[in-house]
């Protein structure tokens, strides 16, 4: 994970500990100038570093093929550290899976916005969209469940309208390639059909990403791709 408030103070975990004594060591204070080893020290993650972690935690915990809900126990237990240490970094449960929801609306669209700006072919612009959102879901497993609902499905509401409104805007950026396609092939009705092209298009990368972690990650997404997409261009 590359991206995505300060974190609050680290818990008890995050400590210094001091070395007590070994078994049957003397107590007798030791002689002047003789040198004392210094107690180890747990090194403190540095600002914003535990709330990646945190982030990265559950991502991976959300790639187990058939994983159960997520607890908040479960992933202070991955972490060694208490509850109350991630609610320290991250109000709620909620907040954590905003965590990953901002991570992948800024990859996402950072590439996106990049092949708009490098590719001029408005056909291309629509298969390199596909496949920056496909790859993306094959390259992280557990945000691909994120994607499709299967990891917020009791969870807070909110955070399904998100990914929802995510897959719009997408939707939205294959329209504007689409319809200049059916500018160039003389269309009498480009937005139209270009509208009726991105819903189709975008069901059915929703559906790849779906069948991807029902799968257990054994069906990649991008799966036949090329084509695929040679099919709905027919």
């Amino acid at each position: 994970m590359t991206h995505t408030s300060e974190p609050g103070a680290i818990g008890p975990d995050d400590s210094i500990d001091v070395a007590a004594p070994a078994e049957g060591a003397s107590s007798e204070p030791e002689p002047a100038g003789a040198a004392v080893p210094p107690a180890p020290v747990r090194k403190r993650p540095k600002p914003g570093e535990r709330r990646v972690q945190i982030l990265q935690t559950l991502a991976s915990m959300l790639e187990q093929p058939g994983a159960e809900r997520v607890t908040t126990a479960a992933l202070a237990a991955r972490l060694d550290v208490s509850e109350a240490a991630l609610y320290r970094h991250f109000a709620s449960k909620a907040q954590m899976f905003e965590g990953l929801i901002e991570f992948i609306e800024h990859s996402v669209f950072t590439l996106i916005n990049q092949i708009h700006e490098r590719e001029t072919a408005a056909g291309s612009q629509v298969s390199k969209l596909l496949g920056v959102l496909l790859q993306f879901g094959e390259k992280n497993p557990g945000m691909a469940r994120v994607m499709v609902g299967d990891a917020l499905v009791f969870e807070n509401e909110r955070l399904l309208a998100r990914m929802n409104q995510f897959f719009e805007r997408f939707e939205s950026q294959l329209r504007q390639s689409l319809r200049a396609v059916a500018e160039a092939a003389g269309s009498v009705t480009p937005t139209v059909d270009a509208s009726a092209q991105a819903s189709v298009l975008t069901s059915f990368a929703i559906g790849r990403l779906q069948r991807y972690a029902r799968s257990g990650f054994k069906r990649p997404p991008t799966e036949h791709l090329d084509a695929a997409l040679r099919m709905f261009a027919a």
